[in-house]
């Protein structure tokens, strides 16, 4: 196992990886900006090296800062987190350069999975079906609308590099193509520096479903089973849970399994996602893969009882996965909210501050509650990074009990000096179009933007 081991990355997810590592007996060294500098979630970490200013560009997305940090700490690998320099290919090369393991896939893996096109062929080919679209860049608009008219309306037109939900625009017709075409394209390269674009078919009334797979070095995948993450606000997620209760047995089984078997086929190390659009009639279409570990890796967990963060230290260490496929038993439900500083009520304005409040007890409701977070009362949520505060986690029997433990977990939290999503995500619960499971990707089940109970 490694010696030291940089993380590469601040607040919930430095914490989170801290604690493992440091349970497996791994030392570890966090990055801070000139922000953080004094945090609390510092604590976590054995050594602390400043990178400068607290703009992201300078301190975070520094490649020569971070790297020079963990090799001037004798660190032996670094941890890319999620976000920041993640699924950064010349990141993952440069680490392995300056004499560090790169806890994920190889520069070359990352570099095919980080634009869509060449991703989506390389599943394909591994026998997982995509949305119906172009197979290569749009030459110009003349192309996109015939690939338009043969595929038939609504059409998707999206950045071949993009996430987050940016470079993205539906269309209706072709007027809509003309129009978003040049606006997908400028905003594509503002955001990723890359403006090529492709077109797929509009699956309406979609669920987005994602697969958690690990893979070691050895050619040998597992499945942990898929999460539901459709309750969505401009195409990020709010809400996740697993198992979906949209999906048959049968499904489960069939799409794990061949997820594992297509990352594997791709010479995939490390823990990731693969993503899928479930239609309406049930069908599921490879979407996308996450060459990393994913905010929402905590249901997974709750229902296997396995640490992915445990998983991928010992594969990126050569190790052979330590549990096998038919060891993993997966049981009741778990669902996660994303507690973000942000105002629902106004377009989900973030709202930083300082947390004159911060609570959230968890011996509350029928089922079992976990709450990820790098803060404690006192503390300053910056206005420079993601707002995210942390991550409640129910598990329970059943999906009515996960459900009503979760609630529970909300009315009892207290936080006071920033605006929360924590009103949403009641309203979302308690609604009757997520209990019955009736919504899509398109619209948050049970909410609105009139102001809601705190």
């Amino acid at each position: 196992m490694f010696h030291k081991l940089l993380i590469a990355n601040r607040g919930e997810v430095a914490v989170r990886i801290a604690r493992t590592a440091r349970e497996m007996g791994v030392a570890v060294v966090g990055v801070a900006s000139e922000a953080d500098l004094g945090a609390s979630w510092l604590d976590a970490m054995d050594e602390v090296v400043a990178l400068g200013g607290a703009a992201p560009r300078d301190s975070y997305l520094d490649m020569a800062k971070v790297l020079q940090a963990g090799v001037q700490t004798g660190c032996t690998a670094v941890h890319p987190g999620w976000g920041f320099l993640a699924e950064n290919p010349r990141f993952a090369a440069l680490a392995e350069q300056h004499g560090m393991t790169f806890l994920g896939p190889s520069a070359a893996v990352m570099a095919r999975l980080g634009t869509k096109l060449p991703s989506k062929a390389a599943f394909r080919a591994a026998g997982l079906a995509g949305i119906p679209g172009s197979a290569a860049p749009l030459a110009d608009v003349e192309e996109a609308l015939r690939l338009a008219d043969e595929i038939g309306y609504p059409v998707m037109i999206k950045a071949d590099a993009g996430g987050g939900g940016r470079g993205i625009r539906k269309c209706a017709d072709a007027s809509e193509v003309r129009e978003a075409f040049g606006a997908a394209r400028a905003e594509a390269e503002a955001a990723f520096g890359d403006g090529a674009l492709f077109v797929e078919k509009c699956v309406e009334g979609g669920r987005h479903v994602e697969v958690q797979i690990v893979c070691d070095r050895f050619g040998d995948a597992i499945h942990v089973g898929e999460r539901d993450c459709s309750v969505q606000r401009n195409h990020q997620k709010l809400i996740e849970e697993s198992p979906c209760p949209l999906l048959s047995d049968e499904q489960r089984a069939h799409f794990g399994a061949a997820a594992a078997r297509a990352a594997a086929a791709i010479g995939y190390v490390g823990a990731g996602t693969i993503e899928f659009l479930r239609a309406p009639d049930g069908e599921l279409y490879f979407m996308e893969m996450n060459a990393r570990l994913q905010v929402e890796h905590p249901v997974s967990e709750m229902v296997s009882g396995l640490d992915l963060v445990r998983l991928q230290l010992e594969v990126a260490a050569n190790r052979a996965l330590s549990v096998r496929q038919d060891e993993i038993a997966l049981t009741g439900c778990a669902i996660e909210c994303r507690i973000n500083a942000e105002d629902p009520t106004e377009d989900f304005r973030p709202t930083p501050g300082v947390l004159e409040a911060y609570d959230f007890p968890l011996d509350v409701g029928p089922g079992t509650l976990r709450y990820d977070t790098h803060l404690t009362a006192g503390d300053e949520v910056p206005p420079y990074y993601d707002s995210l505060l942390g991550k409640l986690i129910a598990h329970g029997d059943t999906r009515e009990q996960a459900i009503e433990t979760l609630l529970a977990g909300l009315a009892a939290a207290r936080v006071e000096g920033v605006a929360t999503t924590i009103p949403l995500h009641r309203a979302v619960l308690e609604s009757e179009e997520f209990r019955a499971n009736d919504y899509d990707t398109t619209a948050i089940p049970g909410w609105s933007r009139t102001p809601s109970r705190s």
